[in-house]
């Protein structure tokens, strides 16, 4: 059953404008953080070096919203533009969570970004930050078509077409 089906298109058009507004608000939130250039993070990460404490206060920050909202959303007892809410069933640690962590911050390390800030330092046009986003997504890729690492246990699979689709009302 579609978004669309269940609340209407004024929900699922609202939906739509608060997570293009809430991606906006992101996206300048990482710019204004540096979190979008490469060599702050690095510098954030070399602790043996000339370590770079700044982006310290940007996690500290995003984790004191992220706690507050969530325990103000908790206590909802269902969300407004969608009909439940999607929290993990798992709280488990396996072999794939543990290597996808791996990969993830040995990528961040080498190069300087993770993928939020990557799409976003992507709209400057820089090469390296072009492969980097060209780079994921083929992983992406690679991950979603190999059943062996496509986990659908942490917060379960996203309809055929995604949840953009299905919100818009495509399939699902």
């Amino acid at each position: 059953m579609t978004a669309v089906a269940t609340c209407g298109r004024r929900c699922a058009m609202m939906s739509i404008v608060l997570a293009a507004a809430s991606g906006a608000l992101f996206g300048v939130g990482l710019l204004i953080s540096g979190m979008t250039q490469p060599a702050k993070v690095v510098g954030f990460l070399d602790v043996t070096g000339a370590w770079d404490p700044s982006l310290a206060f940007v996690i500290g920050g995003a984790i004191t919203v992220y706690s507050v909202l969530f325990r103000l959303t908790g206590r909802r007892s269902d969300p407004w533009l969608d009909l439940k809410f999607h929290l993990p069933t798992r709280n488990d640690v396996d072999l794939s969570l543990i290597a996808g962590a791996a990969v993830f911050g040995i990528g961040w390390g080498l190069g300087g970004l993770c993928p939020g800030p990557g799409l976003v330092a992507a709209a400057s046009g820089s090469l390296p930050t072009l492969a980097f986003v060209a780079a994921m997504i083929v992983g992406m890729l690679v991950q979603h078509r190999t059943p062996a690492l496509a986990p659908d246990h942490h917060f379960g699979r996203s309809p055929p077409g995604g949840a953009v689709s299905r919100v818009a009302g495509g399939a699902g």
